[in-house]
């Protein structure tokens, strides 16, 4: 039996306040991806085709669709709780893919029948360390259109430790101007999620699949470093096109 549409809505919701913490200006940044994304896919004549890597409950995806109603959208993630609520509440924004990002196999699960225009992602590939990001950004140069875009919109710490305390210090301020710190955080939304019986099945998954954890997860990598591997994977032209504290968003044109 499928997740209920009431549940779905409610879940994503909280998700969408919760990330308010965590995403500096996390609104914008959304628009500056679907900004990229609508101007690199102007001159195409046949249905664009963009992949929301790391997609989560739809985010993105629903933003994107909504900018851009005559793309394709796929979504790919690999937590069983996160794709069911981006099936139910945003199902027509994208197809969803159960995949893990950099794993053996995850581009031919994605089934894709021509070059992509463009792929997107958001506070999501900071999770793959530096010889697995290598790879997926080979992998994804390779399954882009010459002048497809990579667009991606994380926190980058600054390489200059100084720089890094003010970036970290700008982002504080913006979130306590929003009150942003006053939404429930990352664990208290998924402790939250673990007293849902309608979700049971699918955080029993998740358990079985044993995701990295986030006291596991990789340091985050500069933005300096991400363009040296973007280029090695064959990017041509990679930079930062906006900034808020550490918050980037980071493009790369094939």
């Amino acid at each position: 039996m499928g997740l209920s549409l009431a549940t779905a809505e409610r879940w994503v919701e909280r998700w969408e306040r919760q990330q308010q913490r965590y995403a500096v200006d996390r609104e914008e940044r959304f628009t500056v991806i679907a900004d990229v994304v609508e101007q690199a896919v102007a001159g195409c004549s046949a249905e664009p085709l963009i992949l929301d890597l790391g997609c989560g409950p739809g985010s993105l995806a629903a933003r994107l669709a909504r900018r851009l109603p005559y793309a394709h959208i796929v979504g790919v993630d690999m937590d069983p709780v996160l794709l069911e609520l981006a099936r139910t509440h945003h199902a027509d924004a994208a197809h969803y893919v159960d995949a893990v990002i950099g794993e053996d196999g995850w581009t031919q699960a994605l089934r894709l029948d021509r070059p992509l225009d463009a792929a997107v992602s958001t506070t999501a590939l900071h999770y793959l360390d530096p010889h697995a990001l290598r790879r997926t950004y080979r992998q994804l140069a390779q399954l882009l259109r010459p002048g497809g875009v990579l667009v991606n919109g994380d926190h980058f710490p600054s390489d200059d430790t100084a720089l890094a305390e003010l970036a970290g210090c700008v982002g504080r301020r913006h979130a306590e101007r929003g009150q942003s710190l006053a939404h429930e955080d990352w664990e208290s939304w998924w402790t939250a999620v673990a007293a849902d019986p309608e979700l049971a099945d699918l955080l029993a998954q998740r358990r079985r699949r044993q995701p990295v954890s986030a006291g596991d997860s990789p340091k985050p990598l500069s933005v300096s470093a991400h363009e040296r591997l973007l280029r090695q994977a064959g990017f041509r032209h990679v930079g930062p096109v906006w900034q808020y504290g550490d918050s980037h968003v980071v493009v790369a044109i094939r």
